[in-house]
């Protein structure tokens, strides 16, 4: 398969995780390989055997020793469903998990990164969330605008945000 379709799908520890499995197969459709990558509290929520059978690849939640091999090197990379803390943190530059140190690099990398919030509307208004995602936007991070309401996670936002914003491999880009 080509290397410029390779997608890192970093999951965090929010409810919607359950159904991850569907941005997992909404962008294998369209033909990307797929890396998920989870924080550590993510593993709680998602099914990881399901998603390493979906993908063919180990759900990665920590640095790799030294004598495993590397995973394919990452085209684009989606944070979904993304949390409060987890948007918070990486605005701040804090690498404390295998997650937030991937989404790190990846702005000074120039990998297009779209991160889909799963953040309550009690949390979005507080300034700091609000003051990351302004900080994340001035970097270039595309973060999706997520209706708000108790319908179904909009998973297919991530891939269309991707599309808008140059990821290899779309039609259109």
């Amino acid at each position: 398969m080509p290397d410029d379709k390779v997608l890192y799908v970093i999951m965090c520890a929010a409810g919607v995780a359950v159904d991850a499995g569907r941005l997992v197969e909404l962008a294998q459709d369209e033909g990307w390989i797929i890396q998920v990558v989870a924080t550590p509290s993510a593993l709680d929520f998602i099914d990881v055997p399901a998603l390493e059978k979906q993908t063919g690849r180990p759900v990665r939640s920590t640095y790799r020793k030294p004598n495993e091999p590397k995973s394919p090197r990452a085209n684009a990379i989606i944070v979904a469903p993304a949390t409060f803390n987890t948007i918070n943190k990486f605005a701040q530059g804090i690498t404390d998990s295998y997650a937030l140190g991937v989404m790190a690099e990846a702005p000074g990398l120039g990998i297009p990164l779209v991160v889909l919030p799963a953040v309550n509307g009690a949390l979005a208004k507080r300034v700091p969330y609000r003051t990351a995602v302004e900080s994340l936007r001035a970097e270039g991070v595309h973060v999706v605008r997520t209706p708000e309401g108790n319908g179904a996670f909009p998973w297919h936002l991530a891939l269309d945000a991707l599309s808008m914003n140059g990821a290899p491999g779309r039609a259109g880009c």
